[in-house]
């Protein structure tokens, strides 16, 4: 019986042992195999090294940006204790040189690579996995996108596969390889962890957010999927110390393509423009504007001589769908624009006073400067108390030249704690609209707030620092 017992024993520890092993081996066999990627790829991507001769008063020293600082002053030694030690005879700002990434579009030599990487730069060195080096040309750069096209004299170059990043899901592996801190061939990989993403001063592309780690020196490199195919180009992380902290950013393939076609056949890039300054639509304003859920662009100013002006775009319109696609949050409208052929008539459809309405507008191209001009407070007109608990202003006609506004609008010049400060009016805001309707003056600004519903949320449009603003105002019944 014993005997039994210990052989039972023994056949259940093998086959528990078994198990783990299975288990282990599946486990293994899920994840993705990333070298034949890498060695079928690698040969494709550069490193690229710029030089800058004609210095700007600041050196790259040891991997520093040094400030030149005589060896006499008071601070040289603060600066060399942080920075280091200059070299005997060198001038701190003699020459700069960045490090940065690439790949090869074409085998006869055209590649790809970061705006940022070789802006500005006196000569362009690309070097090939196979150690051969290459001086390249510029054959165009797109500040907006931070995409540039170089030229090296090449032929039977290898080449990468160009995927489509309209298919992207959030979850998927991606692969990158770039030369962070001059590490050439470094292979790096993670998920994607959003798509679509907006960043500051980057309205024109919609970002694809990973984990991958990127460092100073992938900037311009390639982003792979599963299949071997560049989905992205890396071009920016998310940090708080200069390094990688989990957040990294990269141009869509969709988006790179159409620059790259763009600056090769013509050397500059030619945008969809629409004419419209926008803003997200919160939950307050989407009460306000009779809407169930916010969604949607919402229209702060229509800019004079623009398509959206011929096509009677409104103030206060809430732009939901252009050319057919949907639009769920602001940042969704400028990459659909852009991308739109100039010339070219679509249709969008807007939410206005609570009712769905149709336009067609005629796309123009993007001017090359489409910023709006800042405003300043004035102190000249007369003064009226009310109950949004504000002290207002008639705008004198040099203000409204400088704002450009023609007829319509009086500056805020105190505001107390009561309902208009709630809704985040400040001192020195120009207020336009109340519920939709232009304000003409203090007078009138006086009869429109005495109108105003109780407990109900309405829109306001105040202009501050140049850019419109809505803002959802709530008058309580003991205001």
């Amino acid at each position: 019986m014993n005997y039994r017992m210990l052989l039972s024993k023994r056949v259940l520890s093998l086959v528990f042992i078994c198990l783990v092993l299975t288990m282990q081996t599946s486990q293994a066999r899920s994840l993705p195999d990333f070298v034949p990627l890498v060695e079928e790829n690698s040969p494709a991507v550069v490193n690229i090294s710029t030089t800058l001769k004609k210095g700007n008063g600041v050196g790259e020293i040891q991997g520093h940006n040094m400030p030149d600082i005589p060896k006499d002053s008071p601070f040289y030694d603060f600066f060399n204790k942080f920075f280091g030690e200059v070299p005997e005879g060198m001038v701190p700002n003699q020459q700069r040189t960045s490090l940065g990434s690439g790949f090869i579009m074409s085998n006869d030599g055209y590649i790809i690579t970061n705006n940022h990487v070789v802006q500005n730069a006196d000569e362009i060195i690309v070097r090939l996995n196979d150690r051969r080096e290459f001086v390249a040309e510029v054959i165009g750069t797109d500040e907006r996108s931070d995409i540039a096209v170089l030229k090296i004299d090449g032929k039977n170059l290898p080449t990468l596969k160009m995927g489509d990043s309209s298919k992207l899901k959030v979850g998927e592996w991606v692969l990158a390889i770039g030369s962070p801190f001059g590490f050439e061939h470094s292979v790096t990989q993670g998920i994607i962890s959003a798509m679509g993403r907006s960043l500051p001063n980057e309205n024109y592309v919609p970002f694809i957010q990973t984990d991958v780690a990127i460092n100073p020196g992938n900037s311009g490199g390639p982003l792979f999927n599963l299949q071997g195919e560049v989905i992205g180009v890396n071009s920016q992380i998310y940090s708080r110390t200069g390094g990688y902290m989990g957040m990294s950013f990269a141009i869509p393939i969709k988006v790179v393509k159409d620059i790259y076609k763009q600056l090769r056949e013509q050397g500059r890039v030619s945008r969809g423009w629409l004419g419209v300054l926008i803003q997200d639509v919160t939950r307050e304003l989407a009460e306000s504007f009779g809407m169930e859920q916010p969604h949607g662009a919402l229209v702060a100013k229509v800019l004079s001589g623009s398509p959206a002006e011929a096509a009677d775009f409104m103030v206060g319109d809430v732009i939901v769908s252009f050319n057919g696609d949907k639009i769920d949050v602001s940042s969704d409208l400028p990459p659909m624009v852009g991308s739109t052929k100039v010339g070219k008539t679509v249709s969008a459809r807007v939410i206005r006073h609570g009712k769905p309405v149709s336009l067609k507008v005629k796309i123009a191209e993007l001017p090359v400067d489409d910023n709006t001009k800042l405003s300043s407070s004035g102190k000249n007109g007369s003064k009226t108390q009310n109950p949004l608990h504000v002290v207002v202003e008639d705008l004198s006609e040099e203000q409204r030249k400088q704002l450009e506004l023609k007829d319509h609008g009086v500056i805020i010049s105190h505001v107390s704690p009561g309902p208009a400060y709630k809704a985040g009016v400040r001192n020195g805001d120009v207020m336009l609209l109340i519920n939709n309707v232009k304000i003409k003056n203090t007078k009138h600004f006086d009869e429109l707030v005495e109108q105003l519903p109780r407990d109900k949320s309405v829109p306001i449009l105040i202009q501050r620092r140049g850019g419109p603003v809505f803002l959802a105002l709530r008058l309580e019944d003991d205001s």
